[in-house]
């Protein structure tokens, strides 16, 4: 009698329960299933897309000469839009309206903007970089506040990526660069050799005056409309200090100014002209 009655209830939930349950979920799983896959079909096709604005917002800016730094900047700026407008469309693939995210949005803009003030700051600073222009790509700067340095590599959004000397990347916020003094070293096409060397008070300052000013005379890459100026710029306490300013060019300054002090040492060692150094006199006193 039990067991009957127990096929019977299956039974019945089989065919009632069961039944309805599966009526109104398999369709929605379907739809969902399928949903799930146009959404992922839609953000691989639209990265695509992305890519190939990017490409051909490249080459319409450099075909108008534009700065790689600016280039670099609205490409970022154009994969940032590409990818919000892919969230939005695939959001509205499962039911979330437009408006609805623009709500959602607003208020996380609200939120993130109070929080993110300094990301926000660093966006605007690196629109007025590309706009006000005091440095680009392949220049070499020097920032004031922290002392960074190097030779830019890129302008992103919100950063700009430095290549110093030794081979590391700094990485500095745009807002720090737009809201500082900053030196850039590149952005004409010569630079001047400005350095000092000392000499001793027993020797004669013309002399070594003469030695310098024909070793400046003999770089190879000095810009030949300039003049040479070697003049006595300090008296020491133990040094006469012998000022050499130099204009050479630009992308050979370092391996110039290297090359220059070592031949102005050899130059002043052959004609006898002494380079003090700091000396410690100690004097005994045996009581």
């Amino acid at each position: 009698m039990s067991e009957t009655i127990t096929n019977a209830i299956l039974d019945r939930l089989s065919d009632g329960v069961v039944k309805t349950w599966l009526e109104g979920f398999l369709p929605s799983a379907i739809s969902f299933f399928w949903s799930v896959v146009l959404a992922l079909i839609i953000w691989f096709v639209g990265i695509k897309i992305v890519k190939v604005f990017n490409k051909l917002a490249s080459r319409a800016l450099k075909r108008h000469n534009a700065e790689e730094g600016a280039i670099q900047f609205i490409n970022g700026l154009i994969k940032a839009l590409g990818y919000l407008v892919l969230i939005v469309v695939i959001l509205n693939l499962f039911g979330i309206t437009t408006t609805s995210v623009a709500a959602a949005v607003a208020s996380i803009f609200v939120t993130a903007g109070l929080a993110l003030q300094g990301s926000l700051s660093n966006f605007a600073g690196g629109v007025l970089i590309l706009v006000l222009h005091p440095f680009k790509v392949g220049d070499y700067i020097r920032e004031d506040t922290k002392g960074n340095e190097g030779t830019v590599k890129e302008i992103s959004i919100f950063y700009t990526k430095l290549c110093t000397i030794d081979n590391k990347i700094v990485v500095v916020p745009n807002g720090s660069l737009a809201n500082t003094s900053l030196t850039n070293y590149t952005y004409q096409d010569k630079r001047a050799i400005d350095t000092v060397v000392g000499i001793s008070y027993k020797d004669d300052i013309r002399t070594a005056k003469d030695i310098i000013r024909e070793v400046a005379t003999n770089i190879p890459t000095r810009i030949q409309g300039d003049e040479i100026k070697v003049f006595v710029s300090k008296l020491n306490d133990s040094s006469v200090d012998i000022g050499i300013r130099v204009y050479v060019d630009m992308d050979t300054y370092w391996d110039t100014y290297w090359t220059f002090l070592e031949d102005v040492k050899y130059a002043l060692d052959e004609k006898g002209i002494t380079i003090p150094y700091n000396q410690l006199d100690v004097t005994i006193n045996n009581n």
